[in-house]
């Protein structure tokens, strides 16, 4: 049920925009910095708001607060539709970003991480490997309606997709028991105490440099992930390529985020949690880099943009298991909900941080390539976001954690 709505909430509220853009600025006449700093403001609604959605989770499970985004989610996107000026485009992106905040990766992560014990790592990489055929099936989809019916009616169209799905699964499908207390506080102290150890916890943890190192090296990283995928199209444009075909590339970028995921588990096991992170990361600068400085190739650009997907596939599940890797799953995801906070405000700076650098730098190949460098920073950032504990004896910072 999740997988199922995951493809479709990341389609439709998130890829569908990448390839609605251009469409959008030449429809309205809105400039491509008011277009994008809409929807950078959805992403800084989705951090602030992710936050007290991890709370509640924790305290009392998924399925009220991931309907209740869905059903946020339908105004919104209707207001992006049928916007007659760009206040209430900004006002459907702002409810659009709070549901996002409780439809997307992190609630769904929380969830899983709950309920899958032992075995929730091979969940998290199903959930991520069927969410991350979303740019595959609704960039191209969004297209096409797009060419069919305009922009406006395509976003009406796909919202629809959204209400079916995802509204009633999230409702129905989330009923399971959500067991606040671990077993081995049952006869232990009184909730009260419990709430108030695990405050203090949290505390300790979000306070600690390892913790700071990866919030820092996860927030570089968004930055440079979402602003590379939300320009891809108008960088493959000014390549050559057709805008159809753009939005094809941009799609078969889940195609690499699938097959990267799908050999995660071997990867996890035969790496330590330090080395994925630097690793995966170091990736993604490496494949950014090599996107800027390609020939105008149409093949060779897909090519690169797959493993670039590859990358970022991978990267989604190092991020996904990244507490409880390090901290175990106790208050995930509280934990989970502050260590994505601010890579979800880099998010949303990104794509208006991506369109700034490629119109001060004279293209979107120089603009990634500085996008390259501060994934390169992230990586080099990683190294230091392990707890010292863990280096020397924890069997996830050994070997990967097959829980």
């Amino acid at each position: 049920m999740l997988s199922t709505v995951q493809i479709v909430s990341w389609g439709v509220l998130y890829y569908a925009f990448a390839a609605l853009q251009s469409s959008i600025t030449a429809d309205t006449g809105w400039s491509n910095v008011e277009v994008t700093g809409a929807f950078s403001l959805a992403q800084l609604c989705s951090g602030g708001a992710g936050i007290w959605v991890g709370r509640h989770i924790d305290a009392y499970g998924p399925r009220r607060v991931m309907t209740l985004a869905s059903l946020v989610a339908i105004p919104g996107v209707a207001a992006v539709a049928l916007a007659p000026n760009l206040a209430v485009f900004y006002l459907g992106w702002v409810l659009t970003g709070v549901a996002m905040a409780g439809t997307l990766y992190p609630p769904a992560f929380a969830a899983l991480t709950h309920w899958g014990g032992t075995r929730r790592v091979r969940a998290l990489t199903t959930l991520t490997l069927v969410a991350g055929l979303a740019s595959t099936v609704f960039a191209p989809v969004a297209s096409v309606l797009d060419d069919a019916i305009g922009w406006r009616a395509a976003y009406l169209m796909l919202l629809t997709g959204l209400v079916v799905v995802t509204v009633p699964l999230h409702w129905w499908g989330l009923g399971l028991p959500w067991h606040v207390d671990h077993v081995e506080h049952a006869d232990g102290p009184t909730e009260d105490q419990r709430r108030e150890q695990a405050r203090a916890r949290v505390g300790g943890v979000a306070r600690s440099t390892p913790f700071v190192l990866l919030t820092l090296a996860n927030a570089l990283t968004g930055l440079a992930v979402f602003a590379v995928v939300i320009n891809l199209v108008p960088m493959l444009v000014e390549q050559g390529m057709s805008r159809n075909l753009a939005a094809v590339a941009l799609g078969l970028g889940g195609v690499g985020q699938v097959a990267g995921r799908l050999g995660y588990a071997r990867f996890a096991a035969a790496t330590s949690v330090t080395t994925r992170g630097v690793l995966v990361l170091a990736g993604v600068a490496v494949a950014t880099a090599a996107l800027a400085l390609a020939p105008a190739a149409p093949a060779l650009l897909i090519v690169l943009g797959m493993l670039l997907g590859l990358a970022r596939g991978v990267y989604t599940l190092v991020h996904a298991t990244a507490v409880t890797d390090r901290w175990g799953p106790a208050s995930y995801g509280t934990l989970n909900g502050i260590l994505s906070a601010p890579a979800l405000v880099a998010a949303a700076v990104a794509p208006f941080a991506g369109a700034m650098l490629a119109k001060l730098l004279g293209s979107y190949a120089n603009a990634f390539l500085v996008l390259a460098g501060v994934a390169g920073v992230a990586a080099v950032l990683m190294l230091g976001a392990t707890p010292v504990d863990r280096r020397r004896g924890g069997p996830s910072a050994i070997r990967g954690d097959r829980r």
